[in-house]
């Protein structure tokens, strides 16, 4: 067991588990970024689109869509790189020490919904591939092998990331490139454009919107955990921007190009189905989609990781063991197909469960605690972030509030301009009313990093 030893001394001394102070450049947050949404569930979601809306409504919808989202993305990545802490221990200064015990309940599910679904799709474009080539078929067995190189990845850490996530992206973009002169060399961009909406299918632009904005806060719920290790804000901001932006643009365009392709060809291919796409252009694709469950789901476990052992300090967790734990979990779970066929209703529900928690983090932190927050922030109990019993228990209400109103502008009453965009507005609105009278509170702290703040206390 001295591996075990000698790994787990190193992730503990990297602080993998605790503030980090950053150190990457814009370029090395452009790329991590941009590998990290490089991915299965961004492709597949491009082939939801059409021929629900026009194949130029689409295109336009997954720029709008991604745009929006990617100022939420980034104001909460911001806070990662000021502070050192990741996106669930942030959760603390808005919701208290016990509070918090709740958005990482959630944030926890969801992710490891999140490493299911994508090992799962990874697996099943794998195993057609090599059915096609050998005979051989068992997705489960494909599925579980892709998720357990994953966890490999993960144990080692934010330092694995850092090394592993640029490589990924570099051969996900020549990959794509080739399945992007395949497609367009096939059909003539005249000739996508000319692929009408189908009225009859119920799909509005409004809905494609949603689900674009809420594959963006599906995805901030890492925004702090990696943002933090920026060296600067215009570092993170800059990198993760631009790497969030560039990588779901491109991603939902060639799910979307390589549906409209085989639509084009008079095929009917089922949305959601990586074995469509594969069928179509092979082994190409199925790299592809085994690169970026790589690239993502080692983030989605290190986030995992990071959301248990940050929700409290005084029974202190270690990394290693509790990364080994999770992703044991994560790699039974990849077995589970049948999931796959919820994965839209599994969109509805992060975007229920975290636009909320997001509209409650940015008023919280830029405008009630002044782009600051103390390293009482780090206690389990007392302090100013101690609220009732250690839990606000108006950003709970909120949440709750603002939960409520996207299933009811979803599913009860649909609203003419999504669910998502009204959400955020009455939880960021009705939060900043119920707490500005304790905003003097929070005057005076510090504008100052946690890590030089804990270490010069």
């Amino acid at each position: 067991m001295n591996w075990y030893r000698r790994l787990e001394q190193r992730l503990e001394s990297g602080h993998d588990s605790g503030v980090i102070r950053g150190s990457l450049s814009g370029g090395r947050m452009f790329m991590i970024w941009l590998a990290a949404n490089l991915v299965v569930t961004t492709l597949l979601t491009g082939t939801l689109f059409v021929p629900g809306v026009d194949f130029t409504t689409a295109v336009i919808v997954i720029i709008v869509g991604t745009l929006i989202g990617t100022i939420v993305l980034t104001l909460i990545g911001n806070i990662g790189t000021r502070t050192g802490l990741a996106t669930m221990a942030i959760t603390r200064g808005a919701f208290g020490a016990k509070g918090s015990f709740l958005p990482v309940a959630a944030n926890v599910i969801i992710l490891m919904g999140w490493s299911w679904v994508q090992a799962m799709l990874a697996g099943i474009s794998v195993n057609y591939v090599v059915a096609q080539t050998t005979g051989f078929s068992n997705p489960i067995l494909f599925s579980v092998l892709c998720q357990a190189l994953v966890v490999g990845l993960a144990v080692l850490g934010h330092e694995g990331i850092e090394k592993a996530e640029p490589w990924f992206a570099l051969l996900i973009l020549l990959v794509m490139a080739y399945v992007f002169v395949i497609a367009f060399t096939g059909h003539s961009p005249s000739e996508y454009a000319g692929i009408e909406s189908l009225s009859e299918l119920e799909f509005t632009p409004v809905l494609a919107l949603d689900i674009v904005i809420s594959t963006a806060i599906s995805w901030t719920v890492l925004s702090g955990d990696l943002n933090r290790l920026a060296s600067t804000q215009k570092a993170g901001i800059v990198g993760a921007g631009l790497g969030y932006l560039t990588s779901t643009v491109l991603a939902m365009l060639l799910g979307l190009t390589a549906f409209s392709f085989i639509l084009l060809d008079g095929g009917d291919p089922a949305e959601f189905d990586p074995t469509a796409l594969a069928a179509e252009f092979g082994w190409a694709l199925a790299i592809v989609i085994f690169l970026s469950v790589m690239a993502t789901n080692t983030m989605v476990v290190y986030g995992m990781v990071n959301s248990v052992v940050g929700a409290q300090s005084r029974t202190k967790l270690k990394f290693l063991p509790t990364a080994l734990i999770l992703g044991a979990i994560s790699i039974i779970g990849s077995t589970w197909l049948a999931l796959l066929d919820q994965y839209t209703d599994f969109l509805v529900m992060i975007g229920a469960f975290f636009v909320p928690v997001f509209a409650i983090l940015i008023a919280d932190y830029y405008i009630i605690n002044r782009r600051a927050y103390s390293p009482d922030i780090l206690k389990d109990s007392g302090g100013v972030y101690s609220y009732t019993r250690g839990i606000n228990w108006v950003a709970v209400g909120v949440w709750i509030l603002g939960a409520l109103a996207s299933y009811v502008l979803t599913y009860a009453y649909p609203s003419p301009i999504g669910a998502t965009i009204p959400s955020f507005a009455i939880s960021f609105v009705l939060y900043l009313a119920l707490s500005w009278g304790s905003r003097e509170k929070f005057a005076g702290t510090d504008h100052t990093h946690l890590a030089e703040r804990v270490r010069g206390s």
